[in-house]
């Protein structure tokens, strides 16, 4: 059985576990969030390995632009990133093609702006797959470095996030340059 190196990241909106499998991050998920096991359950059985707290050059990175990122000295991530999907997903070629597109995509908000889910889905070609996009964007396990937080309702209303809405509004406020208030 293989090994996802993991360790733990205090941020100053949350918790967040860090993983990493052959010299990718696989992980920077929130602590607090309902959907933990199943995130897990997904990249242990998809990647037939287990958890161990450890250390990795990958890891070690990933907290150094955290640190950056959260201390507004960094606006971009250049950790090498590995997406994971379910079985059902590799099954279904629209699906495992739209989370693909879709985290492409997220890459492609730029700091410190927003986008909402119908123009997301407008920009791949597909403005009827909001939902699907949605779902895509709610998988993601590496928030953050894939900015799923960018993604907000057509009303400008802040929508679901992992680690929970006051984290999103908190990552937008650090994005604005706004001082934000815990």
């Amino acid at each position: 059985m293989e090994t996802i190196q993991i360790q733990y990241y205090q941020s100053i909106c949350g918790k967040l576990i860090l993983g990493s499998f052959e010299e990718k991050l696989c992980m920077c998920d929130w602590m607090n969030e309902e959907r933990r096991a199943v995130i897990d359950k997904r990249l242990q059985n998809t990647l037939h390995a287990k958890y161990e707290i450890g250390n990795s050059e990958i890891i070690t990175e990933a907290m150094a632009q955290l640190d950056e990122y959260f201390s507004r000295k960094r606006t971009t991530f250049d950790i090498p990133l590995a997406f994971i999907g379910t079985d059902f997903q590799k099954a279904m070629p629209f699906f495992e093609e739209q989370n693909q597109k879709t985290e492409e995509e997220s890459f492609n908000i730029p700091y410190g702006t927003t986008i909402s889910y119908a123009k997301l889905s407008q920009r791949l070609n597909n403005p009827k797959a909001i939902r699907a996009v949605a779902a895509a964007n709610g998988t993601n396990p590496i928030s953050i470095f894939v900015p799923c937080h960018r993604v907000i309702g057509s009303n400008h209303k802040l929508t679901g996030y992992g680690g929970g809405l006051a984290a999103k509004k908190i990552l937008l406020e650090l994005e604005a340059g706004i001082k934000y208030l815990l």
